[in-house]
């Protein structure tokens, strides 16, 4: 398919190039790269350690600038070696399409045409992962993808693993830590902490059984990902979310924030006094090291408040959890028996707390019921109040 008139000024006045990854797709690269001439010859192409007939197929094409890796060392890698020539050829952008016959070529305008309204974004091709012939662990392990790429950015796309993409390269973070398929989830993850805008874009799909060859290992490169999407979520949790917060509140004005994204936000009373009680369960709960990881999962399975629940859960902030482990102990006391009990003073040790473990951990997970449940309604009174007081009189 020839480009129009308009295809060709975005080809001309857009700094680009395409980036084609391959290994082992010798039934369907030179298709691949054919159609990709029709509009570009900007093109990168990296061979990973293919051991079929791909470097004979490259022969043909030495007009293009090749990178050849002597053994496979993962999509990962080659995506990253294929950036790192693209920056040094001063290309803007880079557009990265499999080599699997899966993309369509005559889509790369519609990514330029995307980028003139959106500049500097990273953009992901959406397929329609419901067509004929999509396997179905494709489609699954994109719904899951999706799932964590949502709670890691807060962003919703349709498609994470699409491998037609636009990259802003001057905009990547310079380090990347994976070299296999999860790369593809790293980079656009830590894109989005980065504040780069990462969106889809409708794209064409082909999948056929005869030509296609996938070399995604399904429980080695599940596992990866799933590692990679451990890393990710703490770091979300533990940094990237407070972060985040903080600068949203420090811009606006703590007060102003305060007021605005708390107390007027479009929350109901009920589920702003519920996200408060669940910041108070957390807070006084006995999960140490796994609190900020809770509170933001339950804030998010429940659609409550995280920045309320998060606030409310420095209740434990090192001054009180002395306070707060005594307590628990001694509501402890009241349904375990201990042979050791405890003294609040300066000759207490973890030594101590360790032999009274199960006296601990009921009597702080009685405590945290019992004070989220209180604080909870208080909370909801107050609020109720407020919300009533600053009502306009309408007579």
């Amino acid at each position: 398919m020839e480009p129009n008139l308009h295809q060709h000024d975005l080809l001309n006045t857009t700094s680009f190039c395409v980036i084609v990854p391959t290994y082992n797709n010798q039934k369907t690269l030179k298709k691949v790269l054919d159609s990709i001439l029709d509009f570009t010859t900007n093109i990168i192409i990296v061979n990973d350690g293919s051991t079929d007939s791909t470097s004979e197929i490259l022969k043909e094409y030495t007009q293009l600038t090749q990178i050849h890796h002597p053994k496979n060392i993962g999509k990962g890698r080659a995506l990253r070696n294929g950036f790192r020539k693209a920056i040094e050829q001063n290309f803007e952008y880079a557009i990265t399409i499999d080599s699997d016959g899966q993309h369509f070529a005559s889509d790369i305008p519609s990514f330029l045409e995307e980028i003139q309204k959106e500049p500097n974004a990273l953009l992901i091709g959406s397929r329609n992962m419901t067509q004929e012939n999509v396997p179905k662990k494709s489609s699954f392990g994109n719904k899951f993808s999706n799932f964590w790429f949502k709670f890691e950015t807060g962003i919703k796309l349709d498609d994470t693993q699409s491998g037609f993409r636009l990259y802003p390269l001057q905009l990547l973070p310079k380090q990347f830590y994976t070299n296999k398929f999860e790369f593809e989830i790293e980079v656009i993850v830590r894109a989005a902490w980065k504040g780069i805008v990462v969106k889809n874009i409708p794209i064409q799909v082909l999948y056929d059984p005869a030509e296609r060859v996938s070399h995604f290992r399904p429980f080695r490169d599940f596992t990866r990902i799933s590692i990679l999407n451990t890393v990710l979520v703490t770091n979300a949790l533990l940094y990237i979310k407070p972060r985040d917060f903080f600068r949203r509140a420090k811009k606006k004005g703590f007060k102003k924030f305060f007021l605005e994204d708390i107390l007027e936000s479009n929350d109901s009373n009920f589920k702003k006094s519920a996200a408060i009680a669940l910041g108070i369960f957390i807070g006084f709960s006995p999960f140490w090291g796994f609190q900020t990881i809770l509170l933001f999962t339950f804030a998010a399975i429940f659609r409550l408040n995280k920045v309320i629940a998060y606030l409310t859960s420095n209740v434990s902030f090192p001054p009180f959890i002395p306070f707060i482990i005594y307590a628990s102990l001694q509501v402890g006391s009241i349904f375990v028996s201990s042979d050791a009990p405890l003294v609040l003073d300066s000759s207490i040790t973890l030594d101590d707390i360790q032999k009274n473990a199960t006296q601990y951990i009921v009597g702080s997970l009685i405590l945290a019921s019992v004070s989220a449940l209180t604080v909870g309604f208080i909370s909801y009174l107050l609020l109720t109040a407020f919300s009533s007081k600053n009502k306009p009189n309408i007579k």
